[in-house]
């Protein structure tokens, strides 16, 4: 059964549907604004400091744990349906994962649509990789990680890279990651009665905002169940057993399993979308933390 603790997360997505309902016609500031205050479900991690930097022209936060390896990094990318959300937003979160792996996090903050549609974000992320490798990390040494439209963003940057025939990172790292831009998971009917937060009608409007005109929803860098998974880096993907991209995280292991990836895919009994934000509150986000972060350590070239 979920702990008592992770009810807190149904319970904010719960009040945030309900201002939806009541305001149809939200604007996209107040709906930022609505978002932005995730951050609130999740504990401040200590003994981490912050540090404002410009990745390769790309705002972005350092997030420094006490005792970290300094040239062993997390590439955060945070989740928001790709239209909300910040570094801020995340920053917790990403110190949480950083904090338990004995690494530092960059959390970027890249370009948000519709004002900048993709390819804009895949654009950010490739920018801060490639600063990260300019500022002398290797790339074994770098993991990309992300939550939700994150979760995509940490996937098909790794696409990118090597379709530019850049050195990969050592790793991804996907919560609830939503891949799926075509809508054609089986879970998000199945569970449309249990998850709280996302459902069809939701992604059908954020799908069009954040492709822009030119944008396809089967393009395999907006949409990595489209791209060939050969030759990615091992992968650790989970989503809760209560939200409606279950198997965006189930399917693309299964396709990148297939083509020979490492995969590691968890999925939480009880949980809902993005529930790795109830960190330092719930003992289930705690767990998988500390699940990715024993994963990620060899990976990294950590004992």
């Amino acid at each position: 059964m979920p702990s008592p603790q992770s009810d807190a997360l149904r319970a904010r997505f719960l009040a945030m549907a309900a201002r939806k309902a009541a305001n149809p016609e939200m604007d996209l500031p107040t709906m930022r604004d609505m978002q932005e205050a995730l951050h609130l479900e999740t504990a401040e991690p200590e003994g981490v400091s912050y540090a404002e930097v410009s990745a390769g022209g790309v705002p972005a936060l350092w997030c420094q744990p006490d005792g970290a390896v300094p040239d062993r990094v997390l590439l955060y990318l945070h989740g928001g349906g790709f239209v909300t959300n910040s570094m801020h937003s995340h920053r917790k979160l990403a110190a949480h994962v950083a904090k338990a792996a004995g690494v530092r996090a960059l959390v970027l903050d890249y370009r948000l649509a519709p004002e900048h549609p993709f390819p804009a974000q895949l654009e950010d992320a490739v920018a801060a990789y490639r600063w990260l490798l300019a500022q002398g990390l290797r790339a074994e040494h770098i993991a990309t990680a992300g939550d939700s439209a994150g979760g995509n963003l940490a996937t098909s940057v790794v696409l990118k890279l090597r379709e530019e025939g850049e050195p990969l990172p050592a790793a991804i790292v996907g919560f609830s990651p939503w891949y799926d831009l075509e809508c054609l998971g089986k879970t998000l009917d199945t569970n449309a009665a249990t998850d709280v937060l996302v459902q069809r009608a939701e992604l059908e409007m954020l799908v069009p905002m954040f492709l822009g005109e030119n944008g396809s929803p089967s393009d395999p860098l907006a949409n990595p169940l489209r791209a060939d998974p050969t030759g990615l880096p091992p992968m650790f993907l989970t989503a809760g057993d209560h939200e409606t991209l279950q198997d965006d995280a189930e399917r693309f292991a299964e396709q990148a399993t297939a083509a020979g990836v490492d995969v590691t895919v968890e999925i939480a009994p009880g949980m809902q979308h993005i529930y790795p934000l109830m960190a330092g509150r719930a003992p289930e986000a705690d767990a998988v933390i500390a699940g990715v972060a024993a994963w990620v350590r060899p990976k990294l070239g950590l004992g």
